[in-house]
């Protein structure tokens, strides 16, 4: 349901006591003591309201359950991993586990934290071309990379100001720890989209593979011996081959450990990867 009858005007007219928009512990607490105080109203307003809404939307919620169910077992698969490695091809646990983890993290921006963006937002939906179905049905998956990276932007440009702290807080105009999330995430993001990608591979990036191409053109023959003979024709050609073998190790090296540095900052700020 998108709404409870419990947070409604009819609701706040019956209580006495109009529900609070947001506040701080204590001001929901003093909201709490004070709205309990009429016991009889608070308990129409929260509780009969409730199991009247309940009762009505009874078939409503049943096809809504339904929905819910197909979508997160069949469409959105909210109980697994997954990735967009290569089907077919056999891939090791490790790369598995480093691809699945940033993918869906691509799906948590560009689905979820996008859908944040335009929930509540007609202009919003109207400036990132929301589907029709997507708005009415909430069927589908809807990617949407711009969307959600505005919506990052805006959560890490949080502050604690007057809302939140008292000014005389030594976290006063700080980002708030929603913020701080926001921009790791945003980071990690930018990093497996964009940065990764423009790795060379380390046969690349070494020399290796033009070293390789050079002899396959100088020896010109389909004979496997011959061809791997030509490598260490001469004392100076093994050396050289070393060095490229050594440097294409060293660079291989560098990625695994960034892969993963950058895959134990995506565990650390794990529980603020919810919607």
């Amino acid at each position: 349901m998108k709404n409870y009858w419990s947070c409604s005007k009819l609701a706040d007219w019956i209580r006495g006591t109009p529900k609070l928009l947001a506040g701080t512990a204590e001001e929901w607490n003093a909201w709490n003591k004070k709205a309990k105080a009429k016991k009889i109203r608070y308990w129409l307003a929260e509780e009969c309201l409730e199991y009247l809404q309940n009762f009505l939307y009874w078939p409503a919620n049943r096809i809504n359950d339904v929905r819910c169910y197909v979508k997160n077992r069949w469409v959105s698969k909210s109980h697994a991993l997954t990735s967009n490695l290569e089907r077919g091809k056999w891939h090791d646990f490790d790369t598995r586990l480093l691809h699945a983890a940033f993918d869906e993290l691509v799906n948590f921006v560009e689905i979820e934290q996008a859908w944040m963006l335009i929930a509540c937002s007609d202009e919003e939906r109207k400036k990132y071309k929301t589907p029709w179905y997507r708005t009415l049905f909430r069927i589908g998956v809807w990617h949407c990379p711009a969307a959600g990276i505005a919506y990052l932007e805006w959560a890490a440009s949080l502050k604690n100001d007057e809302d939140w702290v008292d000014k005389k807080d030594p976290n006063f105009g700080n980002p708030t720890s929603q913020a701080l999330a926001a921009q790791e995430t945003l980071a990690l993001y930018n990093w497996w989209k964009v940065e990764r990608p423009k790795r060379l591979e380390p046969s690349n990036a070494s020399g290796w593979s033009n070293y390789c191409e050079g002899k396959r053109e100088a020896v010109k023959t389909s004979d496997y011996d011959t061809f791997w003979s030509s490598f260490i024709t001469n004392s100076e050609d093994e050396e050289h081959t070393r060095k490229i073998l050594d440097k294409q190790y060293q660079i291989e090296k560098e990625q695994e450990e960034e892969d993963t540095t950058m895959l134990i900052r995506l565990v650390k700020i794990r529980q603020n990867l919810w919607t």
